[in-house]
């Protein structure tokens, strides 16, 4: 805030009240003693208004001193303000790091689970596939053995008629 600064101007006034009064005298004849009462009047008129601006000086200088220690509080508290908004500042990036931890505890928790799961499904798995594989193996030989059962029935049920019957009846041609 700029410093009002005030020149005095009880010199100026005056030179302004000497020639007002100067001109209206001038046309009158007056009597010495009363000039002397005028200019005495006069002085202490400009001496009272010289105590009047004297005392609206200081009154400035109150008023300087009081918008001095508010830009002084002003100052303070944008210090207290910038202080504040730091600490917010931390703050908010220490939740946002604890945000980022714990996404990645949560992603990592995922991963070993999604893992943990396809382990576990293919130890599960893999004795089941051993076990069909060898029943796969079983049934082809027994379906070798099977057809070849099933000729040699054939082949005997050509030769008697009497087997040939039960054989119909059990529908096993």
């Amino acid at each position: 805030m700029q410093k009002m600064t005030r020149k005095p101007i009880p010199a100026l006034v005056i030179l302004f009240v000497l020639t007002i009064c100067t001109t209206g005298i001038r046309g009158q004849t007056v009597s010495p003693r009363t000039d002397r009462e005028f200019l005495i009047e006069l002085r202490t008129r400009i001496i009272e208004m010289d105590k009047r601006f004297e005392q609206i000086d200081k009154r400035f200088e109150q008023v300087d001193k009081r918008f001095e220690q508010i830009d002084k509080r002003f100052a303070e508290l944008r210090e207290d303000m910038n202080k504040r908004f730091e600490q917010v500042d931390k703050r908010f990036e220490q939740f946002m790091s604890f945000v980022w931890i714990l996404a990645a505890i949560f992603g990592a928790m995922t991963a070993a689970t999604i893992g943990f799961a396809l382990w576990d499904r293919k130890t599960m798995i893999r004795p089941f596939e051993t076990k069909v594989s060898e029943l796969d193996k079983r049934i082809k030989d027994n379906r070798d053995n099977y057809d070849q059962m099933i000729a040699a029935l054939k082949e005997y049920a050509g030769k008697d008629k009497k087997f040939a019957t039960i054989i119909r009846q059990y529908n096993l041609f």
